[in-house]
Parts: C-alpha cells; sequence; structure tokens
C-alpha cells in the first residue's frame, strides 16, 4: 500500500500566510489610521500576545509592511513606524507626478460608462465623508479614484507601484489635508479631472493630474516642515 504524502507542512505554511496576511492588514490600518504614530516601536513578543498568535506570523507580516515602506526594522531596535522626511515626500510625489499622468494618458480613452458611474458614486461618497469630516474613509476613497482611472492603462508593475505610493504617503496626507483647505481643493480638482476625461480632453487630465499631485506633494512637504521647525523650537535648550 502507497502511503500518501504528508500534507500539514504545506498546510502550516499556508496558515501562516493567512494569518500573517491578517496581522499586516490590522497593523496596516493603525499605523495609516495614525494609532501607532511615526517612531512607536512595534514589538514581535507584544503584537503575538495582542493578536494570539506566534511571533512568527507576527515577523513575517512586519516584513511586508517594511517592504510597503510603512515600518522600518532596525539592528538593535526592531520595527519601528516609519517617518517620512522632506526627502522622502519629494521622491515619493515627483515619482507619483511621473508615473500617474502616464497611466492617465493609457487608460481614459478606455474608460466605460461604468466606470464612469463608479468614478462619480466615489465623487459622491468622498463629499458626504468630507462634510461628515471621516478622513479615514476619505483616504480610501482618494485611492479607489485614482487607482479605477487608471485601471485600463494596461501596465500592471507601474499600477502596483502606484498603489504602494498612495498607501505609503496616505497616513501623512490624511493629517496635512485636514488641517487644511486642501480636501476641498482636491474634490474639486478630482471633478474636473473625471469631466476632462468624460469630454474627450486626455492632455488635459493628465496636465491637471500632474499639477493636483505636485501641489499636494508641495503642501505636505510645506507641513512637516513647519512641524518639525515647531518640534524644534520647543526643544529644551
Amino acid at each position: 500500500m502507497t502511503a500518501k504524502p504528508a500534507q500539514r507542512p504545506a498546510q502550516k505554511s499556508l496558515q501562516h500566510r493567512t494569518i500573517s496576511a491578517a496581522v499586516a492588514d490590522d497593523l496596516r490600518r493603525r499605523i495609516v489610521d495614525g494609532e501607532f504614530k511615526a517612531g512607536f516601536q512595534l514589538r514581535q513578543d507584544a503584537l503575538a500576545a495582542q493578536f494570539g498568535v506566534s511571533r512568527i506570523p507576527v515577523r513575517e507580516a512586519l516584513m511586508q509592511l517594511e517592504a510597503e515602506g510603512l515600518v522600518k526594522i532596525l539592528p538593535h531596535r526592531g520595527a519601528i513606524v516609519s517617518e517620512l522626511s522632506t526627502e522622502e515626500v519629494q521622491e515619493l510625489f515627483d515619482l507619483r507626478a511621473l508615473l500617474e499622468p502616464r497611466l492617465l494618458e493609457a487608460s481614459a480613452p478606455n474608460l466605460t460608462p461604468a466606470d464612469y458611474d463608479q468614478l462619480n458614486r466615489i465623487l459622491q461618497e468622498y463629499s458626504a465623508e468630507l462634510r461628515a469630516n471621516h478622513i479615514r474613509r476619505w483616504g480610501e476613497l482618494n485611492t479607489e479614484f485614482h487607482m479605477l482611472l487608471y485601471r485600463h492603462a494596461a501596465q500592471p508593475r507601474s499600477l502596483a507601484i502606484v498603489a504602494n505610493l498612495l498607501q505609503e504617503c496616505d497616513r501623512h496626507t490624511r493629517l496635512q489635508l485636514s488641517l487644511t483647505d486642501g480636501m476641498e481643493r482636491a474634490e474639486t480638482e478630482h471633478a474636473e479631472i473625471l469631466h476632462l476625461c468624460a469630454a474627450g480632453k486626455v492632455p488635459a487630465a493628465c496636465a491637471l493630474l500632474k499639477t493636483h499631485i505636485e501641489d499636494v506633494g508641495k503642501s505636505l512637504r510645506k507641513y512637516l516642515e513647519e512641524h518639525q521647525d515647531l518640534a524644534t523650537n520647543r526643544q529644551p535648550q
């Protein structure tokens, strides 16, 4: 009688991946929502106890978050929530301003009536969440709107990079926009980009998108610089 191959190692590996994905999702949400601030130390043993799991899936989750730019794993310190410098903000938004107009140029001519219906629903919900001051939901809708605009670009690698860039900027951008008039401006510019795409004015839509991204980046850098200066001035002399 031939023995059946053992399935346990594969099942155990799959279980760990599933648990680590769940842990990563929860930690990602808490980082983006600002519950875990920049510089906060994420201790594997404490997180394992909190989630009721071993340290292995926690370590895998932290490695995934490091790949996404949300966490840095440092020698002798372990994992800490990453903090964006103004130089890193410049790079992130330069990349967005380079990639996203190209994706929109490729995708916009292929947007369908169903896509426009969905995009308009996102804008309507965005307006409602803006009035309700639901910052977390605004960030989710912002990402959904941008990614849906580019869905027909047929450039999956660029799309994956942009998705990562949007996620990496999100928690900082939410804070900055909630303290300025940036959300109302974003609402207006998103609507105009969509209007230009629907009217077949794709080059104008791409130009506005580029300006929109660059202006958000400038505003965020200014916000970070001002708050870094404020923090420095508060240090005891």
